[in-house]
């Protein structure tokens, strides 16, 4: 289905991928309490977010990663009404009237989900009229949000939910500032404005990045920062202004308003989470000293290609480790990583997740968790297929503060779901089905449910190229 359709059937008040009738608006949830958020910061451009319409839906003989680390052989995974209704063994009860799709051989994991992606940001085709993730002209620009630049059009949207299952993702701003603006969680559905993909009740995120990038850029112009302890003063005077602000914003003569000072308000509030780019082991030992010197909290440090060698420190403050399986070498900061990060880190106790940073690699989550897991396993580190599984899904949506709704296949939340043609963990694995609230949004084997954008250049099996 060509985007353009998708316009005319919405204005019609039909829908696309073979749905009819008009859609219902989901009920929005509180957010997570995992990362700490207090509540999902109020905008003036709120999410419009609806759910295609589903049918009862049963899926038995199928082996299911709930998530949450637990496997059921042999199982069923019931959705209505666009929620998990039931997770268990062959004898879970299931209504009459629900459609039962036959798993045996197949698996059944929750929606994958992306801690850090630029798609739409940064879309495809990928040419400068496109490059609108960073707004490298100041070190510090927290004023910007990264959703006022997705394009919903994006080919890699619609990739991402046929070759990676992916249900959920988060879209930064990139990494060249040390503040770089807000970020904003979508569900990954067709949608004519980005406000129809915005995650309902999803807190914000802020990106922000520490050591070579930001003292790149701007040294390069011959200004602060040119070095780490340029970094370090300017994202320390950035916070006492904010704090500055924060306590004039409930005076009796309130300040002026600023934009970025709103955003530096609210991760001081607990309502936007803080997402830090961030690559060697001392930098984020300083960068976790800082939040608590300015009291707000990091939920998760992102690429964090040294994790390891303080593993036992972040599984204390209890930040995720967004990571790589294997990314490495590409600058000096990246040098000393290691494919055993993730491991490392699992084996800590400390909070995995698997992310992409990239429009193609967003295509296969599932492979670089596997990948992750099989390097540990060379090292005498037992990680379980369940375990690895909750690198991709729970564990994402922890980080991003949305695991009260979905990321795990739990009674009562999202029926984002995938079902896989085999092992999700094999090379050879792909997604047959996917749900998004319970909704079939994509169909390997019918392509009425194949959402395609118009600017798709003829992958296989999508498009219009023959």
């Amino acid at each position: 289905m060509k985007f353009r359709a998708l316009l005319a059937l919405v204005a019609s008040g039909s829908l696309v991928a073979g749905c009819a009738a008009t859609a219902a608006e989901t009920n929005s949830a509180s957010a997570s309490t995992s990362a700490k958020p207090s509540k999902p910061e109020k905008t003036a451009f709120p999410s419009t977010y609806k759910a295609y319409p589903s049918t009862p839906t049963a899926i038995t003989g199928v082996t299911i990663f709930d998530g949450e680390g637990g496997r059921i052989d042999n199982g069923t995974v019931f959705m209505s009404g666009g929620k998990i209704d039931s997770v268990g063994g062959p004898d879970t009860a299931i209504p009459a009237d629900a459609t039962i799709l036959d798993g045996a051989g197949k698996y059944v994991t929750p929606g994958i989900i992306d801690v850090h992606s630029h798609l739409g940001d940064y879309p495809t085709p990928s040419v400068s009229a496109h490059s609108d993730g960073n707004e490298a002209t100041s070190p510090v620009t927290p004023q910007v949000w990264a959703e006022h630049s997705v394009w919903p059009q994006d080919p890699g949207f619609s990739r991402a939910m046929a070759n990676g299952g992916i249900t959920a993702l988060q879209i930064l701003p990139g990494s060249a500032n040390l503040f770089g603006g807000r970020s904003v969680t979508l569900k990954n559905m067709p949608s004519r404005t980005v406000q129809g993909m915005k995650f309902p009740g999803a807190p914000y995120g802020m990106k922000m990045a520490c050591g070579e990038n930001p003292k790149r850029v701007y040294g390069s112009r011959s200004r602060l920062p040119s070095t780490r302890m340029g970094n370090l003063a300017l994202n320390r005077q950035t916070w006492i202004d904010a704090q500055e602000y924060r306590k004039k914003r409930n005076s009796a003569k309130p300040p002026k308003r600023d934009l970025g000072k709103e955003t530096l308000a609210g991760v001081l509030d607990g309502d936007i989470l803080v997402h830090n780019h961030c690559y060697r082991a001392d930098e984020l030992a300083q960068i976790i000293d800082m939040s608590k010197e300015f009291g707000y909290k990091v939920t998760a440090f992102h690429h964090a290609v040294e994790s390891y060698k303080i593993a036992d420190i972040l599984a204390k403050e209890g930040i995720c480790s967004a990571v790589w399986a294997d990314w490495w070498g590409f600058k000096m900061e990246a040098y000393d990583a290691i494919p055993e990060n993730a491991a490392l880190l699992q084996k800590a106790g400390a909070c995995v997740i698997i992310h992409s940073d990239d429009e193609n690699q967003i295509q296969r989550l599932n492979q670089e968790a596997a990948k992750a897991q099989a390097d540990g396993r060379a090292m005498g580190i037992e990680i379980s297929d369940a375990q690895a599984i909750q690198w991709i899904t729970l564990n994402p949506a922890k980080a991003m503060g949305i695991d009260r709704m979905t990321g795990s296949l739990k009674t009562g939340k999202m029926a984002d779901v995938v079902l896989w043609n085999g092992d999700p963990l094999s090379v050879y694995a792909r997604p047959e089905k996917v749900w998004i609230d319970g909704a079939l949004m994509f169909d390997s084997g019918d392509p009425t449910r194949r959402p395609v954008s118009d600017f798709e250049l003829g992958q296989p099996g999508e498009g219009d190229v023959k």
